[in-house]
């Protein structure tokens, strides 16, 4: 398996680029993520995925392996080609990604052009513990598996709070204090909102 080319930069696209090494020209299908951390340096290294067919191979690159983790996982899914995949990686950063799995939000991921409700429950479902092993493991776990924040940010959401600012503030708060009931995280939040 190729696991990264290092090479002069010849072409790049916003969707790929190509990439000399030993007079080998290698075309590389890449994010919009990707796409906007390679700037105009010469020489360039990208981190790959291999996906073989029967009538094709196809390289996908990525500047940071991290971005690559989270693409093979995504294409570990049923339902989600190495297009999709893509395309998610384009419209949200790896981050973003792995959050949105890891607290099970299922808004941020549907809101990828090309993935429906029960995809984006399937990602999360398939995908929360392994996307929890690859990193701020004690960060996410203690945050998700809080009942109480849940069901805070439930109620704010009906008191007419957008829920991405109103989990921002909900995340801090439990964060700092786990402890906390869902009177005291409404209240506090609503302080803060």
């Amino acid at each position: 398996m190729i696991t990264h080319i290092k090479g002069r930069l010849i072409e790049k696209n916003p969707t790929d680029v190509v990439i000399e090494c030993s007079g080998v020209g290698y075309f590389l299908n890449i994010s919009l993520n990707t796409y906007s951390q390679i700037g105009e340096e010469e020489l360039l290294q990208l981190y790959t995925h291999l996906q073989v067919k029967e009538d094709s191979h196809t390289l996908f690159g990525f500047k940071e392996k991290s971005e690559r983790d989270i693409f093979r996982l995504l294409i570990s899914v049923s339902g989600i080609g190495a297009n999709i995949a893509r395309t998610m990686l384009s419209s949200l950063a790896p981050s973003q990604i792995k959050d949105a799995i890891a607290h099970a939000d299922v808004a941020s991921i549907q809101s990828v052009k090309g993935i429906g409700a029960k995809t984006a429950q399937r990602v999360i479902l398939d995908l929360k513990d392994k996307v929890l092993k690859l990193g701020d493991v004690n960060e996410i776990s203690a945050i998700s598996g809080n009942t109480h924040k849940d069901e805070a940010l439930s109620a704010l959401e009906t008191l007419g709070f957008n829920r991405k600012i109103a989990q921002k503030v909900v995340d801090v708060l439990v964060k700092n204090d786990p402890s906390l009931s869902v009177e005291n995280i409404i209240k506090s939040a609503l302080k803060k909102l």
